[in-house]
């Protein structure tokens, strides 16, 4: 097949949709289909290379942070994309590239597939004062892209069940995304871990609660901070990797609630390529967010033998399972009990980390990419007169 991805976030930008798009890019053309990209470039420039055509945008944080919309029609470069002839279209973006998305698959009588990667009810905040009022208006702008695919795909059955409470018409189907386990399945390395522990100022005697993400308002972090707050001066350091809008607020919070390196370190921004071994620096992998789809870092987290304490949430179903690979939490009381049970039993986690590699196993890249790939051929015979939908329609 000829496959045409359409997303608004693409490489340099790091985050669970480029992370998405890409696995399923490289695993799509290893199983012998032909993949092109269309996507937003960082300036007001077009251009073609390798696959990819980025289109020319200007910055649009006032509506989310790092957000960019197309100022540019490149009409040539869509034009030979069209000429191209795809025979399905997976958007991955709801904005700028999924209008043209939209255009060509209509013009050229092929499949729209859609992946709904964003729970916008939790990002309100960014663009309406009322919640009332943003997540109405989520609905219905929901329920609008949903009436303009020909399917949708969620990454977990909490998105599926969002979306048939907003009433979308379209068939979904549940497929969750899949990463590229083989950074994380290589063992612990100890002496490395020891040299980064070293240059962030944390002793080797402590535990250590790691945290990779984004640091914006809908994660959550500031209860991880209260959490290590009713710790008290216990010999314990939440690490806190990645950076984001939130950042300085969440220092000065940790500033007020009497934290300091090392019971809090911020270590912001890590290369892509050393996420893994940061990963490992935690005994335990935590996070507050109730805001995903899917949730990436929980599953790159338990691929590199973590096991997991997360804030109950329907998308951990099946990925956190309570004493096998970590634990779900409900409240700071059930977080401090969990955790604490956890201390008491270091001879546990040499099981939990194991559970922890093989149950990552089903969230492998190739398997995401076998599941999205049936999909494509089942649209494009239903389109065709040939098929019907097998998947769970909202």
């Amino acid at each position: 097949m000829k496959i045409l991805i359409t997303s608004d976030w693409y490489s340099p930008a790091v985050n669970g949709v480029v992370t998405s798009v890409k696995n399923l890019c490289r695993e799509l053309e290893r199983r012998g289909h032909e993949v092109r990209v269309l996507t937003l470039s960082q300036t007001t420039h077009s251009w073609e290379q390798d696959g990819v055509t980025y289109l020319g945008s200007v910055p649009a944080g006032l509506v989310y942070p790092g957000a960019r919309l197309r100022t540019a029609v490149a009409r040539r470069l869509i034009q030979a994309l069209a000429d191209w002839r795809p025979d399905v279209i997976h958007s991955q973006c709801e904005f700028s590239t999924f209008f043209l998305a939209r255009r060509m698959a209509e013009e050229l009588d092929v499949p729209l597939v859609h992946t709904y990667h964003t729970i916008y009810e939790d990002y309100t905040h960014y663009f309406s004062p009322s919640v009332r009022f943003g997540k109405k208006a989520v609905a219905l702008f929901s329920r609008w892209v949903a009436a303009r695919t020909d399917c949708i795909i969620a990454p977990t059955g909490k998105t599926r069940v969002l979306l048939q409470n907003y009433g979308v018409s379209c068939p979904v189907f549940v497929v969750p995304s899949g990463i590229d386990l083989k950074p994380f399945r290589q063992e612990k390395d100890s002496l490395r871990s020891a040299v980064l522990r070293a240059s962030l100022g944390i002793p080797e005697e402590r535990a250590v609660l790691v945290f990779l993400g984004r640091l914006a308002e809908e994660k959550n972090a500031g209860e991880l901070l209260q959490c290590r707050a009713a710790l008290g001066d216990r010999p314990l350091t939440l690490l806190l990797v990645g950076d984001g809008p939130d950042r300085e607020r969440l220092e000065g919070e940790a500033a007020r609630l009497g934290l300091e390196a090392p019971d809090v370190v911020f270590a912001g921004m890590v290369p892509p390529g050393e996420v893994a071994g940061w990963y490992q620096l935690g005994d335990l992998f935590v996070s507050a967010s109730t805001s995903e789809t899917q949730g990436l870092t929980y599953i790159e987290a338990l691929a590199a033998g973590v096991p997991a304490l997360c804030r109950a949430d329907p998308c951990l179903a099946g990925v956190i399972r309570d004493g096998e690979n970590g634990w779900q939490y409900r409240d700071e009381e059930d977080f401090l009990e969990k955790l604490q049970n956890f201390l008491d039993s270091p001879d546990q986690w040499a099981r939990l980390s194991r559970n922890a590699r093989e149950g990552a196993e089903e969230f492998s890249a190739g398997t995401f990419a076998a599941r999205v790939e049936a999909i494509y051929e089942e649209q494009i015979a239903r389109r065709s007169g040939g098929g019907v939908a097998k998947g769970v329609p909202a």
